[in-house]
């Protein structure tokens, strides 16, 4: 079983690293715009826009939304880092390890 439990914490955290990835290029396509016909750009915004989108409704709500700056995916970074990634390993050490 502590094969198994590497494999899967290894593999979610190059599922992060790529989502977070994914998210920093984003940013940086949204200082350059290199315009929204491109397909690497259409497929970025498609692959970040369900996760980002939630964070961004959530500012756009409180009283420090509407502004000119865009923070969710400050937001979803941190989220994913110190809430969403240690919940997903522990369920992986509660799955490969019952009893413990």
């Amino acid at each position: 079983m502590g094969q198994l439990n590497w494999v899967l914490r290894v593999s979610l955290g190059y599922f992060f690293n790529i989502i977070e990835l994914l998210i920093f290029i984003r940013i940086i396509l949204s200082w350059i715009s290199p315009g929204v016909g491109n397909p690497i750009t259409r497929a970025i915004y498609g692959i970040t826009e369900p996760i980002l989108s939630p964070f961004r409704r959530l500012i756009e709500k409180s009283p420090f939304g509407g502004g000119m700056i865009d923070f969710s995916p400050i937001l979803v970074l941190l989220f994913m880092r110190f809430l969403v990634q240690p919940l997903a390993y522990y369920v992986v050490n509660l799955l490969t390890n019952p009893w413990r």
